[in-house]
């Protein structure tokens, strides 16, 4: 995308201002976007965005500018203008760029630059609302989406990295409303992946209709939640969001480089319960996570993050190793070249274990299962937080005795690790997007199912 001569004349202007690192990141990123509402098409969007990313790092400092312009003076004015006060003389030499193509883990099919595949999108979505909408006169309305991606980058550096990739992303999904004509409840259901349209042939729209309309039914004849400190068992798959933002954010270097994690200075010390291992693992085929490159041009890898209980990796990109001195992970991730890179996660989960969900409700004298949790709050840093119950119960005596509704649990990530005492066997993978310094990129959270022997409850009963 971008010529080879133009890239080594800017990333060698930058150094010969002083800089000790310079890189070029180009994108081409097409979109594609289809959103029903009920039996009509609401809409059907799509755009091209294309554009460079320049990074110049003087020592820990970073300065990052981007244009739309693919002319060496337009590139080496921004290099100028960002280094401008911290210019200084030559320290380094441009090494000549070595061209690699990453192994292809992920191979796509129907791919936006071929065919959006317009028609038979909207012929799921349709079919999802009509079996959405079949299970009850109590569902009133249904919201479906399919959105694709197709992201070409090239990634040129001052130390002679010169790579490409294309990532395709697709995620599909129905919320369906529920209302007695006094309340309203929700449920949902989405499936997606780095991969194309092909997708379809794994999607079941009568599924997606029923399982929506399903846990919406299920919300709208619940009883108000019991509060208080109490033991939980938390669903398998999007379970997994509690470990993503409560412990997974302070796991990676852009936190831990500052200390404003309370994991910094813990490698090798046992912040969780023996029976939790937990990992961050790019390379998991076709996952909505993974990636073939990260963003800095590194391949991607498999991290165990913990091990039976002991912190063994922190997620590390190239100025997070730098200022740490642990070895780099594949872990640098930004949503486009808008953005500088920074440690980020790719697909994050508990790994599976020995335990039945059976088990683990039947050990419950009083509590809540939380079977799919939806979004909340996490305050940066301590890993503190408040995150809502999508669909829960309520549980006594080891029984499941009735569905709870505005139930939301909050504790905080260091501590929730410390209280899982079993884990299950049903593991699963969810998609989500992520937010940080470096933008929303996709991830993927993940766990099976499993006992929290102790943690606040909020409810309203």
């Amino acid at each position: 995308m971008l010529n080879s001569a133009t890239a080594n004349a800017v990333i060698d202007h930058a150094l010969s201002l002083g800089a000790d690192f310079a890189e070029l990141f180009i994108e081409k990123h097409r979109t594609s976007s289809i959103d029903t509402l009920s039996d009509h098409v609401k809409s059907v969007d799509s755009g091209i965005d294309f554009g460079i990313g320049l990074r110049i790092v003087f020592g820990g400092k970073v300065l990052y500018g981007y244009t739309n312009q693919t002319d060496a003076d337009t590139l080496k004015r921004i290099a100028s203008s960002l280094a401008a006060r911290d210019q200084r003389e030559r320290i380094n030499q441009l090494m000549s760029f070595d061209f690699t193509v990453p192994q292809e883990r992920h191979p796509a099919k129907v791919i936006l630059s071929k065919d959006a595949a317009i028609d038979s999108k909207v012929e799921y979505l349709l079919k999802a609302d009509a079996a959405a909408r079949a299970v009850s006169d109590s569902i009133t309305q249904t919201r479906g989406y399919c959105m694709q991606r197709e992201q070409m980058i090239e990634i040129f550096n001052s130390e002679g990295l010169h790579a490409t990739d294309t990532r395709n992303y697709i995620r599909a999904g129905l919320t369906a409303i529920a209302s007695d004509g006094a309340e309203q409840a929700t449920g949902g259901w989405n499936d997606g992946g780095l991969l194309g349209w092909e997708l379809h042939d794994t999607l079941d729209p009568k599924y997606t209709g029923e399982e929506a309309s399903r846990q919406a039914l299920v919300n709208l004849g619940a009883k108000p939640c019991p509060s208080g400190h109490m033991p939980v068992v938390i669903g398998n798959g999007f379970g997994g969001v509690i470990f993503h933002e409560a412990c997974g954010h302070l796991l990676e270097t852009t936190s831990v480089a500052k200390k404003a994690s309370v994991f910094h200075d813990q490698m090798g010390e046992m912040i969780a319960n023996p029976v939790v291992n937990a990992v961050d693992d790019g390379t998991i085929h076709n996952a909505w996570g993974s990636i073939n490159i990260d963003d800095e041009g590194m391949d991607t890898q498999r991290t165990q993050l913990i091990t039976n209980g002991k912190l063994t990796s922190f997620l590390v990109d190239r100025l997070g190793s730098e200022k740490t001195g642990y070895a780099r992970t594949g872990s640098g991730r930004r949503q486009s070249y808008r953005y500088a890179p920074a440690s980020r996660m790719r697909n994050t989960f508990i790994e599976a274990g020995t335990s039945e969900l059976d088990e683990m409700i039947g050990s419950i004298e009083r509590g809540i299962y939380a079977s799919h949790m939806g979004g909340g709050s996490v305050q940066p840093g301590t890993g503190e937080f408040n995150f809502a119950v999508n669909e829960g119960y309520y549980v006594e005596d080891g029984k499941i005795q009735y569905p709870v509704k505005s139930a939301t649990l909050i504790s905080t990530g260091p501590a929730v690790l410390k209280e899982i005492s079993m884990v299950g066997k049903d593991f699963a993978l969810a998609c989500g997007m992520c937010g940080s310094v470096s933008g929303a990129i996709p991830t993927t959270v993940g766990q099976p199912a499993l006992k929290v022997n102790d943690i606040l409850v909020g409810g309203n009963a």
